[in-house]
């Protein structure tokens, strides 16, 4: 059997994505997801999407990470999904589709994609790092010389700490290059490395950076090795609302895959 998928990327972070509106696709198995994903014997991807009818809306995401796992929400993805539902002519410029964390309108113009992200209240400030959950749960420090910082192992150190269980947590490391631009290197769990980039990451390190008095802009440009990304949002009573992730998402290619 073969099947038909679709490459996406948004600065960097890739996946591969499923037309699954059938519902054919055996989610339950894990071995193939990860299989999928994988970089030598797959396509090679950092999470896998599946695209899917919505009773109300027009359509419905559900993510797994590269180790086949289903996973919480992933901003990156959200902006490629988007990028195909409107490939598929499912959409035209606007939508409004279902995911894991709840309900996210987008608007996609040029492959420029704009998405909504949940509300966020909840954020702790630690001496060293900051926690909120932007759709999934980010550890955010602020640092300097970001190159040379050792993401991998430092990430997986805190990713598997005892403070976040069993779920474990994203870590990013945050460089601060102006009143309202971020250089940003992300460690994330499932993926269990550093990725180019990471949606509800940099959402994280926006908020964060606003939160802890870094920038006093509302409109901050976070910039991942795999490209720039822009992150706007309001305050209101403390509640950080209407979020938008904003950035490009392409198609990279087509092709089948044999199960």
């Amino acid at each position: 059997m073969k099947l038909l998928f679709y490459k996406y990327q948004g600065t960097g972070n890739d996946f591969v994505i499923l037309d699954n509106r059938n519902n054919l696709f055996d989610k339950k198995n894990k071995e193939l997801i990860a299989k999928i994903c994988h970089r030598k014997f797959g396509v090679g991807a950092d999470g896998l999407l599946l695209l899917e009818n919505s009773n109300k809306y027009d359509f419905k995401m559900i993510y797994y990470n590269a180790d086949g796992n289903q996973s919480s929400m992933c901003g990156n993805g959200g902006r490629c999904i988007v990028a195909f539902s409107n490939h598929l002519k499912i959409i035209n410029n606007n939508c409004v589709f279902e995911a894991i964390d709840g309900l996210h309108y987008a608007s996609i113009k040029n492959n420029f994609v704009k998405l909504q992200m949940i509300n966020v209240s909840n954020i702790t400030i630690f001496k060293n790092y900051v926690f909120l959950d932007t759709g999934s749960p980010h550890y955010v420090t602020f640092t300097t010389n970001i190159s040379k910082i050792d993401v991998y192992n430092k990430g997986k150190e805190i990713r598997n700490s005892k403070a976040y269980f069993k779920e474990g947590v994203n870590v990013n490391f945050v460089e601060q290059r102006n009143e309202n631009t971020f250089k940003v290197r992300t460690y994330e769990r499932g993926v269990e490395d550093e990725t180019l980039s990471c949606g509800t990451g940099v959402t994280a390190v926006a908020i964060a950076a606003h939160k802890i008095s870094k920038s006093k802009s509302k409109n901050i440009i976070l910039e991942t090795i795999g490209g720039k990304l822009e992150v706007s949002f309001e305050i209101k009573n403390g509640n950080y609302k209407n979020v938008f992730l904003k950035g490009l998402a392409t198609l990279v290619f087509k092709g089948t895959f044999k199960i």
